[in-house]
C-alpha cells in the first residue's frame, strides 16, 4: 500500500526516464543497421569510374584501407576537390598504377573491433526486445495490481488523517447514527478505558441506507473524530476473473491494516462481494465466494485483529450472506435514514454555509418542500441554486433560486422551447385551476405551494403542495382527499371543454390515484366489503400496485376487490366533480389568472379565491411561444399535468 501513497510526480518522472531509455535504445539500434556508412565522406562510385578517373589524371590523393572481406576500402579527393568512396578488390597494380599517374597515396591499417563491441552488436537487439517486453508487461501488471505479479495485492487507499478531514460536524440530519457510531469512536480514542470492565468494542458496524443519505460520509467522520488511519476500498475490487485474487487481496489488506492498528477499514458496497452464498450460479469454489470466505475468516477467525475495526455500507442488506452479518463481524446494523424536516433543515444549514444567501432564504420552508430528498440531493439543490444565481448575474442567491432549482431536480428544466396553440394553452390552465381548486376546498389537503402552466419534462403544468410535516402514515379522509384532488384536472376539462374534449393529460393523474385506490383495498383494509385482510401477495406490475395471486384468491374475491377500486376511484371523481361544479366561478378566475402570470403562489391563489387581485405590474411575460402561422405544433401524446397525490 506504500506504493499507492507516491507522489504522482515521481511517477511521471520515472515513467519518462523510462520511455527515453526506449528512445535512446531505438536510435542506437538504427546506427548499428546502418552498418557505419555515414562515418564515410564523400560520395560513392563505381570502381570502373574510378579507374577512368586515375588515367584522366583527375585523382589528387587517396587512403587505402583493407576491409573484413578482404577488398580494398579507397577513399580520396578529385582534383576539383570533390570527396569520393570505392571497393576496390585486392589487387597490388592498383597501388602502381597510382603512383605512375602522380597520385599522392597513404595506406591504413585495418581497424580491429573489440570482442565485447561485437557481442554488444550481436546482443543489442535481443536486449532491446527483452527490454521492451519487460515494460509492457510492468505496465499491464500496475494496472491489474501494485508492480510486478501484484494481482494479488490490496487496492485499498489509505485517507491519513490530516487529508480530507471529516467530523461530526460536517454529518447532519442523522443524528441517531451518529450516536451509535460515537462509541466506535471512544473506543479507538481510549481503548483502556473498556478493557478495564470486560467490554470489547464491536468488531463491525453496517450501514444500511438509501443511496446518497450519508454512509461514507458517516465512516469519514468516524475516522476524522477519532484520528486514525482510515483504508477506503470498493467491494468490487475484491473480485477478479482470476481465481483466488480476490482472496489474495483480502488477505493483504488485513495484513497492511494490522501494521496501521488501530485503524478503520471501510468496505463501500459490500453486497459486491457479500452476497448471499449458493443463490447465483455456479458452485461455492467460484471467485466471489472464496473472497467471501476469506473476508468472513478475517473478520472472526483463529487471529484476532485487534484494534481494526471493519465498517461498510450497502443499500442491499437483504441480499447479504448470514454469515457476514451475524455477532463477531459485524456486530451492529446502522440504519441511515432519509432526514425528516428537522433533519433536512440541518443538512441545508451545513451546505448554505458556502453560498451568499439574500435576506429572504428561509431553510425551514425549503425543508418543506423537499419530502424524501436525500443528503445528496439536498447538496445537489444548494449547487444548482447557486449555479442558477449566477447566471442570472446575481451576488446574492434568493428563495426564487432556491424555488426554480427544486423544480429543476425534480421535475427538469423549463422547456421555454415547446410551442402550444391558444387553445392547448387554455386547457391547461384550466387543468392546473382544477387541481389547484381541489386542493383548496379538501380541508385535509396539503397546503399548495404554486401553480404553474410552464412545461418541464414531459409534465404540461403542475401543482405543488407543501406539507406542513412529513407524513409517516395515512388517514382515510386524507387518502380520499387526495382521490378527489387527482382528478381535479380532468373534471374540470370536462366541465368547461365537454365530455368529447377531454384531454390524454390526465394519465399520471388516473395511475396515480388507481395505485392509491388498490393499495387502500389490498393492503391497508380500507374497504369495508372485504374487511381489514391483506389482498396484496403478488408480483408487483411495472405500475407500481400488486397484482393477487390466482391461487390464493378465488374469483369472486378478485372481482371484489377490483370492483371495491372503480369504487373509491369512482368517489374520487365525483367528490372532485361536486366542488368544481359549486366553485365554477372559482375555476374560471384561478385559470385566468394563470394565462396570464403563468405561475401563481399558494398566497396568490388565496388572494383570488377570498375576493382579491393580484397586480405585478410589468413582471407578467409570455414563457414559452404560441404556435402560429409557420410553427409547427409540438406536443407529446399523454403529456402529464396536474398535482400527484400522496399515496402508496
Amino acid at each position: 500500500m506504500d506504493d499507492k501513497n507516491k507522489k504522482p510526480g515521481n511517477a511521471w518522472t520515472k515513467s519518462l526516464l523510462i520511455w527515453v531509455g526506449v528512445l535512446f535504445a531505438l536510435v542506437l539500434f538504427a546506427q548499428m543497421l546502418d552498418g557505419g556508412s555515414r562515418a564515410q565522406a564523400g560520395n560513392s562510385v563505381a570502381y570502373s569510374d574510378f579507374v577512368r578517373q586515375v588515367e584522366d589524371r583527375n585523382v589528387k590523393q587517396v587512403t587505402i584501407a583493407s576491409t573484413s572481406s578482404g577488398n580494398q576500402l579507397i577513399t580520396g579527393k578529385l582534383a576539383n576537390g570533390e570527396s569520393f568512396r570505392t571497393t576496390a578488390p585486392a589487387d597490388a597494380q592498383v597501388t602502381e598504377r597510382l603512383v605512375q599517374r602522380g597520385v599522392q597515396v597513404q595506406a591504413k591499417e585495418a581497424e580491429q573491433s573489440s570482442f565485447w563491441l561485437i557481442l554488444l552488436y550481436q546482443s543489442m537487439p535481443f536486449l532491446l526486445i527483452l527490454g521492451i517486453s519487460f515494460f509492457i508487461m510492468r505496465q499491464m501488471q500496475k494496472n491489474a495490481g501494485s508492480g510486478a505479479m501484484g494481482f494479488g495485492k490490496s487496492r485499498a487507499k489509505v485517507l491519513t488523517p490530516k487529508e480530507g478531514r471529516v467530523t461530526f460536524a460536517d454529518v447532519a440530519g442523522i443524528d441517531e447514527a451518529r450516536e451509535e457510531l460515537q462509541e466506535i469512536v471512544e473506543f479507538l480514542k481510549d481503548p483502556g478505558r473498556f478493557a478495564r470492565l470486560g467490554g470489547k468494542i464491536p468488531k463491525g458496524a453496517l450501514l444500511v441506507g438509501s443511496p446518497g443519505t450519508g454512509k461514507t460520509l458517516l465512516a469519514r467522520a468516524i475516522a476524522g473524530e477519532a484520528g486514525v488511519p482510515f483504508f477506503t476500498i470498493s467491494g468490487s475490487d475484491f473480485v477478479e476473473m482470476f481465481v483466488g485474487v480476490g482472496a489474495s487481496r483480502v488477505r493483504d489488506m488485513f495484513a497492511e491494516a494490522k501494521k496501521s492498528a488501530p485503524c478503520i477499514v471501510f468496505i463501500d458496497e459490500i453486497d459486491a462481494v457479500g452476497r448471499h452464498r449458493g443463490a447465483g450460479l455456479g458452485n461455492g469454489n467460484d471467485e466471489r465466494e472464496q473472497t467471501l470466505n476469506q473476508l468472513l475468516v478475517e473478520m472472526d477467525g483463529f487471529e484476532a485483529n485487534e484494534g481494526i475495526i471493519i465498517i461498510a455500507a450497502t443499500n442491499r442488506p437483504d441480499v447479504l450472506d448470514p454469515a457476514l452479518l451475524r455477532p463477531g463481524r459485524f456486530d451492529r446494523q446502522v440504519m441511515v435514514p432519509r432526514p425528516d424536516i428537522e433533519g433536512r433543515e440541518q443538512i441545508l444549514a451545513v451546505h448554505m454555509k458556502k453560498v451568499p444567501l439574500a435576506p429572504d432564504v428561509d431553510g425551514r420552508v425549503i425543508a418543506r418542500g423537499t419530502p424524501g430528498f436525500s443528503g445528496a440531493d439536498l447538496a445537489n439543490l444548494v449547487n444548482e441554486a447557486a449555479l442558477l444565481a449566477a447566471r442570472r448575474g446575481k451576488r446574492l442567491v434568493a428563495a426564487q433560486e432556491f424555488d426554480d432549482a427544486r423544480d429543476k431536480v425534480m421535475m427538469g428544466a423549463e422547456r421555454r422551447s415547446m410551442v402550444m396553440t391558444e387553445d392547448e394553452k387554455r386547457m391547461t390552465a384550466y387543468h392546473e385551476a382544477g387541481h389547484a381548486l381541489v386542493f383548496a376546498h379538501e380541508p385535509t389537503a396539503d397546503p399548495i405551494h404554486k401553480a404553474t402552466i410552464i412545461p418541464r419534462g414531459f409534465a404540461l403544468g403542475m401543482v405543488q403542495p407543501l406539507p406542513e410535516r412529513d407524513s409517516y402514515s395515512y388517514h382515510r379522509d386524507k387518502m380520499h382527499a387526495d382521490l378527489a384532488v387527482a382528478f381535479g384536472g380532468r373534471v374540470a376539462e370536462e366541465l368547461i371543454f365537454g365530455h368529447h374534449k377531454v384531454s390524454s393529460g390526465a394519465q399520471s393523474d388516473i395511475q396515480q390515484a388507481t395505485r392509491l385506490a388498490r393499495a387502500m383495498v389490498t393492503k391497508w383494509g380500507m374497504s369495508d366489503a372485504l374487511g381489514p385482510l391483506d389482498f396484496s401477495e403478488g408480483d408487483e406490475t411495472p405500475t407500481g400496485y400488486f397484482a393477487p395471486q390466482q391461487k390464493r384468491m378465488s374469483g369472486e374475491t378478485i372481482k371484489l376487490i377490483d370492483s371495491e377500486v372503480k369504487r373509491f376511484v369512482e368517489g374520487g371523481l365525483e367528490r372532485a366533480r361536486q366542488i368544481l361544479t359549486d366553485h365554477v366561478d372559482q375555476l374560471h378566475l384561478i385559470a385566468k389568472a394563470l394565462l396570464e402570470f403563468e405561475t401563481l403562489t399558494g398566497e396568490e391563489i388565496k388572494t383570488l379565491l377570498a375576493g382579491g387581485s393580484i397586480d405585478r405590474g410589468s413582471s407578467a411575460r409570455p414563457i414559452f411561444p404560441t404556435a402560429g402561422a409557420g410553427i409547427p405544433k409540438t406536443r407529446r401524446p399523454g403529456a402529464i399535468g396536474g398535482a400527484a397525490p400522496a399515496g402508496a
